[in-house]
């Protein structure tokens, strides 16, 4: 007989040290992770080269109850791979996501953790798509802005000597 025993709490501490924590792990899940599952339930995956060995130990000390598999050697490659899946995922990680990712920060991972969450029956298609902001598909960060109409103005040429 098999025990699904509760999950093991994240750690706790103070608000901004809470936030800072749940922020890191969304930031690595959203660049470097996969929201997925194996057809059976829902998983999200992170794999990453050994290099990272530190960042595993750090997810595994703050958030206990993900697996931590590897170090694998193959195809020239190097990694780790850490799993989030059961009680967890649902408990921990999957309110946590809920918490802090959203369409606004990236659209891609959180159209697949929305995906995820359809396809496993954790939110239904409909759901999904209406807790989905409207799509800017625009590069937004670190744009430098227009000159003022006078500076424009004195860099403007003149179509009759170019």
């Amino acid at each position: 007989m098999r025990h699904d025993t509760a999950p093991p709490a994240p750690l706790g501490g103070s608000p901004e040290e809470i936030a800072f924590r749940e922020g890191l792990l969304v930031g690595i899940l959203v660049g470097e992770g996969h929201f997925g599952g194996d057809g059976k339930q829902p998983q999200i995956t992170l794999r990453m080269h050994t290099r990272h060995s530190q960042l595993f130990d750090w997810i595994q000390a703050n958030f206990p109850g993900g697996k931590l598999f590897g170090p694998y050697f193959h195809g020239g490659r190097h990694y780790f791979q850490w799993m989030a899946r059961g009680r967890f995922l649902r408990e921990v990680l999957l309110p946590l996501l809920a918490r802090r990712l959203t369409a606004a920060i990236d659209i891609k991972s959180y159209g697949c953790y929305m995906e995820m969450l359809a396809t496993y029956g954790l939110i239904s298609q409909p759901e999904a798509t209406d807790t989905a902001p409207p799509v800017q598909r625009r590069a937004t960060a670190h744009i430098p802005s227009a000159p003022a109409p006078a500076a424009s103005a004195s860099l403007a040429l003149d179509s009759d000597h170019v």
